[in-house]
């Protein structure tokens, strides 16, 4: 996990200059979550903090959950990861495996916090393991009924056409990362969710 460790440094530096950076609702996760620079305006009734590191992975984000998450004692978490690993030819129940480490790590280092698994998004570029993506989200849905304090969001359904394919002005032109339409989408699936916040 050395090759996160700048990336980490950076978040860790970012969030010991925020006065009162505690008893937030957190964004945790890889680059859909880091990007995501608009959410204070996207959530201005709720005090919001970005924890997200570029290139992460699921298991990269249990990895350092003592470092990023622990210490700034979240009112709520929002977390999304599992794209870059199936990105790196990860199977999913390996996927799976990761999420239920971090789950384990929720349970035990913050009991009673609620939070939320966004869950991981067909983007064009991704498309060619969009069934291995559908697949490892059914696993962590499924397996929810076995997790306290987490709820699953849907965050993929509403980026696709009718035609099951992402609908290409959701995404940036890398095919990969969201555009600011995307986020919107995002953050109107979030707003369903009255409870996160």
């Amino acid at each position: 996990m050395v090759w996160y460790e700048a990336d980490v440094r950076e978040v860790e530096n970012r969030v010991a200059a925020i006065p009162q950076a505690t008893n937030r609702v957190v964004f945790y996760g890889s680059s859909s979550i880091r990007l995501w620079t608009t959410l204070a305006q996207d959530f201005p009734n709720s005090k919001t903090l970005n924890t997200g590191f570029g290139g992460s992975t699921l298991a990269a984000c249990a990895w350092f959950f003592e470092r990023l998450i622990v210490p700034v004692a979240p009112q709520s978490l929002v977390f999304y990861a599992g794209d870059n690993d199936l990105g790196d030819g990860r199977h999913p129940q390996e996927v799976y495996l990761f999420f239920c480490a971090f789950a384990e790590k929720m349970s035990r280092l913050l009991p009673g916090v609620p939070w939320y698994f966004l869950s991981i998004k067909v983007s064009p570029a991704r498309w060619g393991i969009s069934q291995q993506i559908l697949e490892t989200n059914k696993l962590i849905r499924d397996e929810l009924i076995n997790v306290p304090d987490c709820q699953y969001v849907d965050m993929t359904t509403p980026l696709l056409a009718a035609d099951g394919k992402p609908r290409r002005e959701f995404f940036e032109g890398d095919g990969l990362h969201l555009s600011p339409v995307g986020y919107r989408v995002w953050q109107q699936a979030l707003q369903q969710q009255a409870q996160i916040f």
